[in-house]
């Protein structure tokens, strides 16, 4: 969070051969006076001081000042407690010194319980403080542990619009305290698996997450910045998902054995057992008895409604590529990996609510952090399909255009270069229409150029290794080596 601007009376002294250091150690005694007009004085000044110098900060470190303002946060006067959260936000911007002093002095739980007070510039205030400690690794566990239920239950939850009106009713105030909130969750969530766990298992945070996007997508507002923050928490608490769950969800979702599986006659995803898509699956895509109808906390993460909103996201995110990414590399976490119910979720994603379509056209972006998850979220859905003729009529041209016609190119970057080898890859070891789409299409001089023209950097090779795979499984289609050779290649396998 960036510092506060205060415009305030500041305080008077005497010239001397070092003011700088006398004008803050007078502030000092101001903030550790009884006198509540001689903290707010002091508090305002030293909130002036630091928004524009460093050197101040370290002064005011170096004179104990931070543990003074601390015990400010707990006055009984709430100007007190602006002027002193107020400061504390200028003191810690860009100061790693001074967030470790803040909360060696113990401010996260003098900030966290200031948060009662019905005070919105008080609340801005704390939530951007804790915004700012939650972009260091090193403080985002303690700050987890500390503050994270009471957040959550004080900003994230009143003013996601969760609850039974499902409507966001927010102030210009609340509205920044709920960005500043969701900011700090998005960085907590980015951690660890300890952190992860703790934030999938807090009550009311991940149903927030998703009323919270819900309703703004209802109002039109899927742009807002605070969709976006949440939308990223929602992708990193995916993240290792089915490995991070506990163990008798995973062994639910694993689901009942083959043996059981053919004496099912439930209805399996929205189709009736009498229904002919439901014979031509095969039971392939069993029933949804595995999650309950209606999600709950963290059974959003991975039920099939969660596919739909995700959808939605990426179809209604015109300009803010930041929350399209994270809802493809949401996506991506939950359809990743040789579990079931990945497979599951792809097939939910291409045949409920048929994506292929959105995911293709999204591919137009130019920016490259985007096509990654969405080359991601492609490479998982055609490892996972069934009809892999199918998919491959689709996308083979697409994706070849987007293949760099050898491995010097800078864009797209290797890893979508990789990803999208994947893809073809996996469409290959399936369906001979892959491989002759991607000679039809001219993709074999790109994937032999790739495959031997680089420059020999790990992200290069890489990708080279992953265009040699394809190559290698498209030779052994022995019926298709004429329209090789008719390409003026000699294609033989690495």
């Amino acid at each position: 969070m960036a510092p506060l601007k205060f415009q305030q009376p500041l305080l008077q002294t005497s010239v001397s051969h070092n003011p700088s250091e006398i004008i803050n150690t007078v502030s000092i005694s101001y903030i550790s006076s009884s006198d509540v007009a001689m903290q707010m004085l002091g508090a305002a000044y030293i909130q002036h001081q630091c928004y524009h110098s460093n050197e101040a900060k370290t002064m005011v470190r170096s004179l104990k000042g931070i543990s003074a303002l601390v015990q400010l946060f707990s006055s009984e006067n709430q100007e007190v407690q602006r002027y002193a959260t107020g400061a504390t936000r200028n003191l810690i911007y860009e100061n790693m010194d001074n967030k470790t002093a803040l909360i060696e002095a113990g401010g996260i739980s003098k900030l966290i319980g200031a948060l009662r007070e019905p005070d919105d510039e008080l609340r801005k205030n704390i939530t951007g403080i804790l915004w700012n400690l939650s972009s260091k690794d090193s403080l985002k566990e303690r700050l987890a542990r500390e503050g994270l239920s009471e957040l959550t239950e004080r900003v994230l939850v009143p003013l996601s619009g969760a609850g039974d009106a499902g409507v966001i009713q927010q102030s210009a105030s609340e509205a920044d305290i709920f960005y500043n909130t969701t900011g700090c969750f998005r960085n907590l969530s980015s951690v660890n698996e300890r952190t992860r766990q703790q934030m999938r298992e807090t009550r009311g945070l991940v149903d927030s997450l998703v009323g919270y996007i819900e309703n703004s997508l209802q109002e039109g507002k899927g742009e807002d910045k605070g969709v976006e923050n949440c939308v990223c928490v929602l992708r990193n608490l995916s993240y290792q998902l089915y490995s991070e769950i506990p163990t008798s969800v995973q062994m639910r979702l694993e689901g009942p054995t083959r043996a059981q599986d053919t004496r099912h006659n439930d209805p399996i995803g929205c189709f009736t057992p009498q229904s002919k898509k439901t014979k031509d699956r095969n039971q392939d895509l069993t029933t949804f008895s595995e999650v309950a109808r209606v999600p709950k906390g963290a059974e959003w993460l991975w039920h099939p409604k969660i596919v739909a909103l995700y959808n939605r996201i990426l179809q209604s995110s015109e300009t803010n590529t930041a929350t399209r990414e994270a809802a493809a590399g949401a996506l991506q976490n939950i359809t990743a990996g040789d579990r079931r119910w990945a497979s599951v979720l792809s097939r939910v994603a291409l045949e409920q609510e048929r994506m292929l379509p959105v995911i293709l056209d999204l591919l137009r972006s130019p920016t490259d952090a985007e096509l990654r998850s969405l080359t991601g979220l492609l490479r998982n859905l055609s490892r996972h399909c069934k009809n892999k003729d199918d998919m491959a009529t689709k996308v083979v041209n697409i994706l070849v255009n987007k293949l760099p016609s050898d491995g010097h190119q800078k864009e797209p970057s290797s890893d979508v270069v990789v990803n999208t080898c994947g893809v073809l890859n996996n469409l290959v070891t399936g369906s001979s229409l892959a491989a002759r789409d991607i000679t039809y299409f001219d993709g074999l001089p790109k994937l032999v150029s790739i495959k031997t023209s680089h420059d020999n950097s790990p992200g290069k090779l890489k990708a080279a290794r992953a265009a040699s795979t394809v190559l290698s499984n498209m030779f052994q289609y022995t019926k298709l080596h004429k329209d090789y050779k008719q390409v003026s290649l000699k294609v033989k396998p690495s």
